[in-house]
């Protein structure tokens, strides 16, 4: 089971990183402090951390588990965020980030929400979730617009190094048939 390389949504775009996306991936969100406030890594310092980013990320795709789709406007091709699929043997995981300057417009709801729908619309797949640190309600908010319900609280589940040096308690919401 593969998802297909390309989503097109009302707005949206997605589709398999390429190397070319790295200028705008550095500029538009790797390097923000906020934006990467509660991701798994550290701001990029160099376009030579985003290049090594997305050489791992297009390198996925030759796999069967790891899909990252680049999220791009309609007839734009400019990288604004990424939105990715991480599957399991009967479940998917979902997981984003955006550049600051398209906060709050609905586009990673949009592009959460195609994934998730194609997740659900596999036969093997019976739990699509996804997880996000406990102070951080806009995420959260996302998972709830996409049809996630909350489940609980994953207590120390994830490491947020630009927030401590300690794992993180997280909230965790799915979708399941």
């Amino acid at each position: 089971m593969r998802p297909p390389e390309r989503f097109e949504t009302e707005r949206l775009v997605l589709r398999m990183p390429c190397m070319t996306d790295a200028e705008a991936i550095f500029a538009g969100y790797a390097t923000d402090p906020e934006v990467t406030r509660y991701m798994t890594w550290r701001p990029h310092e160099s376009i030579e951390d985003t290049r090594a980013f997305l050489e791992i990320a297009i390198a996925d795709w030759s796999g069967d588990r790891s899909f990252g789709y680049a999220i791009t406007m309609r007839g734009a091709d400019e990288c604004l965020g990424m939105v990715g699929l991480n599957l399991g043997d009967y479940n998917a995981e979902v997981g984003y980030v955006l550049a600051r300057e398209y906060w709050c417009q609905g586009i990673v709801t949009e592009a959460a929400q195609a994934l998730v729908e194609w997740a659900m619309a596999q036969p093997t797949i019976y739990r699509v979730w996804a997880i996000c640190d406990v102070d951080n309600p806009a995420s959260a908010r996302v998972m709830e617009k996409v049809g996630m319900e909350r489940e609980g609280i994953l207590r120390r589940r994830i490491m947020h190094p630009n927030v401590s040096d300690e794992p993180r308690d997280c909230l965790c919401y799915s979708i399941v048939k």
